[in-house]
C-alpha cells in the first residue's frame, strides 16, 4: 500500500464536510505499529473516502497555519482517541501529601500568608504636618498613615497638633448616653403588671415622678467627690428677667428634698427640714424653704443628701399608693398656691427631670427627656395652670394685650391655640379673657407651635421667652403674655 493514501492530520475541521466524512477512514496492519500514537485519526475535511488528498488544506504541505494556531478546538491534548470523540481533561490529582490518611479525604489547601505591611513613605516635615488633618479623620491612605505615625514618635510639635486634632474630632461627634431608654423602664413594668398585677398600684399620675426619680438616682449611683461638688447653675424667670443662682450637684439634690418635703407634710411623713419647717404658712414656698435648708445645715451638701432624698421618694410612692386615687385631689400648700395632690407629684415630677438636666450637664452626660406618655401629662399640667398665671400677671400690671373682653364664667372666649409636637404632643386652647372663660376654636387669635421638651424648658425658665416658639400665628401681644406667662411659672 502507498504511503500517500493517508495525508498526516492537521488539527483543522471543518464543519462543512464533518458530517459527510465523519468515519470514512480505514485502519491497516501495516499501519498500527507507527500510527498508535494517532489513534484517533480519522478522515478528516482533507481527505476522500478512499484516502486521497481532494484539496489544498491550510496547514497542509502546500502552506497555511499550523496545527497551534488555536482554530480547532478539537485539537491538542483533549482530543479522545477514538474517531469523532472529543475527551473533557480530566482534573488534577491530588498529591498525596495534602491526603487525610485515615480518611482518604483531600484535606483544605492552607491559609495564604497575609499581605506585608506598607512600608513608610519617606515625607518630608512640611507634608506630614499637613496630613494630620486628615489623619484624625482616619482620611489618609495605608502608607500615609504608617508615615504620620511613624514621624509622631519623632516629632513632639506635630504629636501636640494631632492630639489637639483628635479631641476636635471627638467634638464633631453627638454624644450618645450609655444609659438605658428612659422608656424601658415603664415598658418592662408594664409587661410585668399585665402578668401578675400589683396588690396595690402606683396611681397613673404618681408614675411620672416615680420613673423620673429613679433615673436621676440611677445618674447619681457612680459620682465620685468630684462630680458631687461640681457647679451647677440653676435657672428660671423672676419679674420677666432671667434670674440665676449658682450651686452644686448635692446643692441641687438638698433642694428637691425640700420642696419634696411639700408633698411629704401634706401626706403625713416627716417633713425633711425639721425645726427649719416653722415658716410662716405665707412663707413656706419652694424657694423659702430650699433658703433655709442651705443655711441650716452646718456644712455645705455632699454625698450623704443622696440617701434621704431617695428614702423620702420612695415613702412618698408608696404612701400614695397605698391612699389610692381618691387621695389625688388632696390639697398640698406651697405656699402662696395650692395644688391636688396628683398635679403636685406631676410637678415634682417635671422638677426632677430638669434639675436631672441640669445635673447632668454639669457633669458633661447626656440625659434624656422622659417618655412621651410622662411628658405629655407634664405639658397637660403647664397648659392648664396657663390661665390662672395670665390673670394674676394681668392683676399685677404685667399684661401686654390690651383687648380683654368680660365673658361670664363657662361662656367662651378669646383663645390662643397651644400646639405641641412631638411624642408628648397634643393641642390646648389657652382662654385669654378670663381662667373662668372656656377655650374656644372659634374664638382663636392666635397659635403658637412648639416641640414639647422645649416648652416644658420655656416653663422651667430654661428658654428665653422671645426664642421659645418655633411657629407663631396671629395677636402678636397674645402670644407674647402666653410665652411670659409660661416663663414666669419657674421658680428656684
Amino acid at each position: 500500500m502507498s504511503d500517500d493514501r493517508f495525508e498526516p492530520y492537521d488539527g483543522h475541521d471543518h464543519a462543512g464536510h464533518r458530517e459527510e466524512h465523519e468515519g470514512g477512514g480505514e485502519r491497516h496492519a501495516d499501519t498500527d505499529t507507527d500510527t498508535d500514537a494517532d489513534a484517533g485519526m480519522r478522515t478528516g475535511p482533507g481527505n476522500g473516502a478512499d484516502g486521497t488528498r481532494e484539496r489544498g488544506i491550510p496547514g497542509g504541505p502546500d502552506g497555511g497555519g499550523g496545527p497551534d494556531d488555536g482554530t480547532d478546538p478539537g485539537a491538542g491534548p483533549d482530543r479522545e482517541a477514538g474517531p469523532g470523540h472529543f475527551a473533557r481533561r480530566p482534573p488534577p490529582r491530588a498529591s498525596v501529601e495534602d491526603t487525610d490518611t485515615d480518611t482518604g479525604q483531600s484535606l483544605p489547601s492552607p491559609t495564604p500568608a497575609p499581605a506585608p505591611m506598607p512600608e513608610p513613605l519617606t515625607l518630608e516635615h512640611r507634608v506630614l504636618k499637613s496630613l494630620l488633618g486628615a489623619w484624625a479623620l482616619a482620611a489618609c491612605a495605608p502608607e500615609e498613615t504608617a508615615a504620620v505615625e511613624e514621624h509622631l514618635g519623632e516629632c513632639g510639635a506635630c504629636a501636640d497638633e494631632a492630639l489637639r486634632l483628635r479631641d476636635a474630632v471627638g467634638l464633631l461627634q453627638r454624644p450618645e448616653s450609655l444609659d438605658l431608654d428612659p422608656g424601658l423602664r415603664t415598658r418592662v413594668l408594664e409587661s410585668c403588671l399585665k402578668r401578675r398585677p400589683p396588690r396595690i398600684p402606683v396611681p397613673d399620675w404618681a408614675c411620672a415622678y416615680d420613673a423620673e426619680t429613679a433615673r436621676l438616682d440611677a445618674l447619681l449611683q457612680d459620682f465620685g467627690d468630684t462630680e458631687w461638688h461640681a457647679p451647677v447653675r440653676l435657672r428660671w424667670y423672676e419679674a420677666d428677667e432671667a434670674a440665676t443662682r449658682r450651686t452644686t450637684v448635692a446643692g441641687v439634690i438638698a433642694h428637691l428634698l425640700a420642696v419634696d418635703g411639700l408633698v411629704a407634710a401634706a401626706l403625713g411623713l416627716p417633713d425633711p427640714l425639721g425645726d427649719l419647717a416653722d415658716l410662716a404658712p405665707g412663707r413656706a414656698t419652694p424657694s423659702a424653704r430650699t433658703e433655709a435648708f442651705w443655711r441650716g445645715a452646718h456644712h455645705p451638701p455632699t454625698r450623704s443628701v443622696r440617701a434621704p432624698w431617695r428614702a423620702q421618694t420612695h415613702d412618698l410612692v408608696r404612701t400614695v399608693s397605698f391612699t389610692g386615687s381618691r387621695a389625688g385631689r388632696m390639697p398640698v400648700s406651697y405656699g402662696g398656691y395650692e395644688l391636688p395632690l396628683h398635679d403636685a407629684m406631676l410637678d415634682r415630677a417635671f422638677e426632677c427631670w430638669v434639675h436631672g438636666e441640669d445635673i447632668a450637664e454639669a457633669v458633661d452626660y447626656p440625659y434624656e427627656p422622659p417618655t412621651g406618655r410622662h411628658l405629655h401629662g407634664m405639658v397637660d399640667l403647664a397648659a392648664r395652670m396657663l390661665p390662672a398665671v395670665l390673670e394674676a400677671r394681668r392683676q399685677a400690671g404685667q399684661e401686654v394685650s390690651t383687648e380683654r373682653r368680660l365673658v361670664a364664667a363657662g361662656a367662651p372666649g378669646r383663645s390662643l391655640r397651644l400646639e405641641i409636637e412631638g411624642s408628648g404632643g397634643g393641642e390646648w386652647l389657652i382662654p385669654l379673657d378670663s381662667p373662668a372663660a372656656k377655650g374656644s376654636a372659634e374664638h382663636e387669635v392666635a397659635h403658637i407651635a412648639l416641640d414639647g421638651s422645649e416648652f416644658c424648658r420655656l416653663a422651667a425658665g430654661h428658654v428665653a421667652p422671645q426664642e421659645a416658639a418655633a411657629g407663631q400665628v396671629g395677636d402678636k401681644a397674645a402670644i407674647r403674655d402666653v410665652l411670659l406667662a409660661a416663663a414666669s411659672m419657674s421658680r428656684i
